[in-house]
């Protein structure tokens, strides 16, 4: 029933309410839905403080998605390519998502079949540390994809 009530079972709402009113309580609606509805003889502050204490404890413990950005150029040499593929590597260990994007500046926009091949390579590089979550796709000027970290054993 409350603090300090010893449980009352089904009472009419109007001695519910006297009931709060003597303690100087205030009487709280638990679970609306049921039949008939639970209340509870509580202090409707305090009641709400401890329900803003739960959902922020709740909000601390669920995961926070990083979104790591690596950009390539449509002619990338193997050089800077395998710089970044470390780099991509590194954020997947640390639990990070990759978004692997070529950059298409000016006319090179020609060249988004070499964009594709350039994030399928990468993607593939990256197998034992992630997996895609889409295959590349374009959109303007920009040929994009993401890799999530694999699950660890």
């Amino acid at each position: 029933m409350g603090e300090n009530v010893e449980q009352q079972g089904v009472v009419a709402i109007e001695d519910a309410l006297k009931l709060a009113e003597e303690m100087e309580l205030d009487l709280v609606e638990i679970s609306p839905n049921a039949d008939p509805p639970v209340c509870k003889i509580t202090d409707y502050k305090k009641f709400l403080y401890q329900q803003k204490k739960k959902q922020k404890e709740i909000k601390s413990k669920a995961a926070k998605v990083v979104v790591k950005e690596i950009r390539f150029g449509p002619n990338i040499n193997e050089h800077d390519f395998q710089f970044k593929l470390k780099h991509a590597q590194k954020f997947l260990e640390e639990g990070a998502k990759v978004k692997a994007y070529v950059f298409f500046k000016g006319r090179s926009i020609v060249f988004n079949e070499q964009g594709e091949i350039l994030l399928l390579r990468f993607a593939q590089e990256l197998e034992e540390w992630g997996k895609v979550d889409g295959m590349p796709k374009l959109e303007g000027k920009r040929m994009s994809m993401f890799i999530s970290p694999a699950k660890k054993k």
